[in-house]
């Protein structure tokens, strides 16, 4: 639903004017009761509480986008080493043990971004030995599900498993033959459909140089 600027900043003015109002009531009470001891009124810790809800704003690098901080928390990503093509990403944990997963962004022959393509080991013995997260744009045909083929091997079809904000998402296993292909291979390529143009493709390639060095070393970070 698109919502107008004059409705918006109608809203916004009422949000001011119900602000203000509950600010005058609050000066008028606190004038007509007792004064009380400010010490005991502030429960211990208060200040301290509000201190943490505060940004302290994050610096800005020469690019213009936020720069990395050292100390980031439980959660936050990082890069732990290039291969070539991939990254290897890493999430921080509480215990140190931080999983990761090779990671590379996919172009189109003119440059522009058109998917994300994230691969990890799998430890739990199952069919599936690694598996894959690819994330394509919301205007994908997500009927025609999605493509991937390794140096010109027979394709295999995976459907789209859900789509939010940043795109849509389909969730790959893949065999311990299938990562060997991988290893041996020189590039992947995934096939998608377009919504404004369902007969025709859109290919991106995934290039393997670096896979097989940063594949082991994300195996034996996620041991």
């Amino acid at each position: 639903m698109t919502i107008s600027f004059s409705a918006t900043l109608s809203r916004s003015v009422s949000l001011a004017v119900l602000l203000s109002a509950g600010l005058a009531l609050s000066a008028v009470a606190q004038d007509t009761a007792p004064a009380a001891d400010p010490a005991a009124a502030a429960p211990a810790g208060a200040d301290a509480a509000v201190s943490d809800d505060l940004s302290m704003g994050t610096e800005v690098g020469p690019d213009g986008k936020p720069v990395a901080q050292a100390n980031d928390g439980v959660g936050s990503s990082y890069v732990q080493a290039k291969f070539d093509a991939w990254e290897q990403r890493c999430i921080r944990t509480a215990d140190g043990a931080d999983p990761c997963q090779l990671y590379q962004l996919l172009k189109d022959p003119q440059g522009n971004s058109v998917a994300e393509f994230s691969m990890f080991n799998l430890t739990d013995g199952g069919k599936a030995a690694a598996g894959a997260t690819v994330v394509v744009p919301l205007e994908t045909l997500l009927t025609e599900n999605l493509l991937l083929s390794v140096d010109g091997t027979k394709a295999k079809v995976y459907p789209f498993t859900f789509c939010s904000t940043i795109g849509c998402i389909s969730r790959i296993g893949f065999t311990a033959e299938e990562v060997e292909q991988f290893k041996k291979g020189a590039k992947a390529v995934i096939t998608i459909v377009p919504v404004v143009a369902p007969d025709q493709k859109v290919s991106v390639e995934v290039s393997l140089k670096g896979f097989t060095a940063g594949y082991t070393a994300v195996s034996a970070t996620n041991k």
